[in-house]
């Protein structure tokens, strides 16, 4: 199999993908510490200690290893959600559960907060060449938006209520990154909140 570069592309052999998930982890692990500007193919090669004709065996170019990077990264920031309902021992409404996984969402890992900032930015500054970056998050977001709906709400009804709130979320991202205002944010936050407060109790008022 060829790559667009003229590289022979790796077959997916049980060991090569063992080694593709190794340097993937090493040029994931780069892009946390040093972010996104400068990103190269050679960049990447000297965090994963290997050559750039290695990578190219690997992935398809540079555009693709920074997509997988960039997904395993926004990947830690779901798991790091996942982790903190699960301390909090499963809250009760879908209000709560938001707050919860707020702090993640929304960054507040530095690094890992920046770097996702910076995807972003390149899909709406290069969206022909990064859209897929901005698509993978939806679509690895969305998921976990839709999960902490309450389970009796039609797949419909989880859907546009999770995209609501993804929505909000990354417009309290940008209002912040503009602006600074934290406090304007958090209010904004805890609208929404009510908001979902208000949505589940019609729910309620239907059964």
């Amino acid at each position: 199999m060829e790559s667009n570069s003229g590289y022979r592309r790796s077959t997916g052999s049980p060991r090569g993908e063992a080694r593709r998930q190794e340097l993937l982890e090493r040029v994931t692990d780069d892009l946390a510490v040093n972010g996104l500007v400068d990103f190269s193919l050679r960049r990447a090669a000297r965090a994963a200690g290997t050559t750039h004709k290695v990578l190219l065996y690997h992935f398809d170019g540079a555009d693709d290893l920074l997509r997988q990077a960039v997904a395993r990264l926004r990947q830690r920031r779901i798991d790091h959600a996942i982790a903190s309902l699960s301390e909090e021992r499963g809250p009760s409404t879908l209000a709560e559960r938001v707050r919860v996984v707020w702090p993640m969402l929304m960054g507040e890992e530095p690094g890992l907060a920046r770097v996702l900032d910076q995807a972003m930015g390149l899909a709406m500054y290069d969206p022909d060449r990064h859209r897929e970056l901005g698509r993978h998050a939806s679509a690895q977001y969305l998921p976990i938006l839709t999960s902490l709906c309450p389970p009796e709400w039609s797949e419909d009804r989880k859907r546009g209520v999770a995209e609501m709130i993804l929505a909000c979320l990354r417009g309290f991202l940008l209002e912040r990154l503009i602006s600074g205002d934290r406090a304007g944010v958090e209010a904004g936050f805890e609208s929404l909140l009510r908001a979902l407060e208000r949505e589940e109790q019609i729910s309620a008022g239907d059964e």
